[in-house]
């Protein structure tokens, strides 16, 4: 394992005692290079290592969908664990003060944790380290190319960090080792019981689970294996929503329930390639890590004052436009628009938990389009984007929302009311782009079979 891959936020020895790897973001028992590295120490201190999932009391609007994709997920994950001879906690209350009173009730050695850039998670890490004083490692195990590494100032665009990305790229596409056995803990533990625990997060029960996609490892490899032989052959198609061709992984990459790298590495190893391949790589490699230092380098990575500059000017400038409609929060979450494509994106997204790519970028422009000002738009589009979609909460969809409504690693375009020089996008450009009547006809008639969503007025 390279060991450019952690950061050390605490340094000093390992004490004598097990060393506990802290699992928020990589939830997979496989391709984990925080669970990696966390092995290689207690292997190198003759040590047991434990796995550490604590449940937060409340996070980011997350709803009982996706509280339902992660612990069914994790079912899997803690076995394969325990199975490999490691113990497996599961906590409950503030994460970063809860895993501290583990470590000091073991006497643990150190502790190893996932990277994540989201400001949450930066308290989390901040508690933990006001609160034990043994050694914390931090590893990415997101990005292929880890996200400190990379650069250490955010990105202007795709063009500045995609070389920077590749160049780095031979020295950290590795293969993960096999290690072996660990010592084994003193002490026996009991499965983790998650359908127990799922009755007792305190989550919003109305968006409830989706049954088309499968959470888990196991499920994510097949899931991937599906899309290299059939539809990534023809993924040139992606950007019409009626082509099954995308890869439905989004959710098993946001749970960390599938790696980047092994897909990368399966790509390799099949020798993959062509066009289609280079623009899935560019989505999965480039665009990916690039939002990972968005959300790293900007703090305010879900507000206004995160837009570079002639953005934040532009929006100023037609801050009091005229709109040519005025939706509610209410009218948007319940899809009751003037636009079909619209309430056609926003009702596959309320009842499959995810929503096609490309429809993701004008579905966030018509909000800006719609409400009084861009403060407003960005929290209706956050919202509704963590409530629905399995991947929200996300510095993926914070990314992409700040790119379709404040040109975050965009240029700007022509001058028009309401946007200013923020990219454009209507109705008219979709319907050259691909059947607009034929996925407005499909999402309508599911419409109309689900009497769980709310229907037209």
């Amino acid at each position: 394992m390279n060991p450019r891959r952690c950061r050390i936020l605490r340094d000093g020895p390992s004490g004598s005692g097990p060393i506990l790897y802290w699992m928020h973001r990589e939830f997979r028992a496989s391709d984990n290079w925080g669970l990696t590295h966390a092995r290689l120490l207690g292997l190198k201190s003759h040590q047991p290592v434990g796995v550490v999932f604590c449940l937060a009391e409340s996070y980011l609007d997350a709803t009982v969908r996706h509280f339902d994709f992660l612990f069914r997920g994790l079912e899997g994950t803690s076995r394969s664990i325990q199975n490999s001879g490691l113990r497996f906690f599961v906590l409950h209350g503030s994460p970063g003060l809860e895993v501290a009173r583990l470590a000091r009730q073991c006497g643990a050695g150190a502790i190893v944790m996932d990277f994540d850039p989201l400001r949450i998670k930066r308290k989390w890490v901040e508690d933990l380290l006001l609160s034990c004083q043994i050694p914390v490692h931090e590893v990415d195990s997101r990005n292929i190319v880890p996200c400190w590494i990379t650069s250490e100032r955010r990105e202007f665009a795709a063009r500045t960090i995609r070389p920077k990305i590749r160049r780095l790229l031979p020295e950290f596409l590795e293969e993960f080792p096999r290690l072996p056995a660990p010592r084994p803990w003193a002490e026996s533990s009991t499965p983790p019981d998650f359908s127990r625990l799922l009755t007792s997060v305190k989550a919003d029960t109305t968006v409830g689970p989706v049954a088309w996609i499968t959470p888990g490892e196991s499920a994510g490899q097949a899931v991937l294996k599906n899309f290299l032989s059939t539809r990534l052959p023809h993924y040139l198609l992606r950007n019409d929503p009626n082509q099954d061709v995308c890869s439905n992984l989004s959710a098993h990459l946001h749970f960390g329930m599938v790696s980047a790298q092994r897909i990368l590495l399966e790509l390799q190893e099949q020798s993959m390639q062509g066009e289609q391949v280079d623009s899935f790589v560019e989505e999965l490699l480039v665009r990916r890590e690039l939002a990972d230092n968005f959300c790293t380098y900007t703090p305010d990575y879900d507000a206004e004052s995160g837009f570079p500059v002639w953005a934040r000017e532009t929006l100023h400038a037609h801050r009091h436009d005229p709109r040519p409609v005025l939706h509610s929060s209410e009218e948007l979450e319940h899809a009751r628009t003037l636009d079909p494509l619209w309430n056609a994106a926003q009702t596959q997204m309320v009842r499959t938990g995810k929503m096609h790519g490309y429809l993701r970028m004008y579905w966030a422009k018509k909000i800006l389009e719609w409400t009084p000002d861009v403060h407003e738009a960005l929290r209706i589009a956050i919202r509704l984007n963590d409530r629905y979609s399995l991947d929200g909460r996300d510095s993926n969809g914070y990314t992409g929302i700040a790119w379709s409504m404040g040109g975050v690693h965009d240029r700007g375009w022509t001058e028009r009311p309401v946007f200013g020089k923020i990219r454009y996008m209507n109705l008219q450009g979709a319907r050259r782009k691909f059947d607009v009547d034929r996925f407005v006809r499909t999402w309508s008639a599911c419409r109309k079979s689900d009497p769980t969503l709310p229907q037209d007025a």
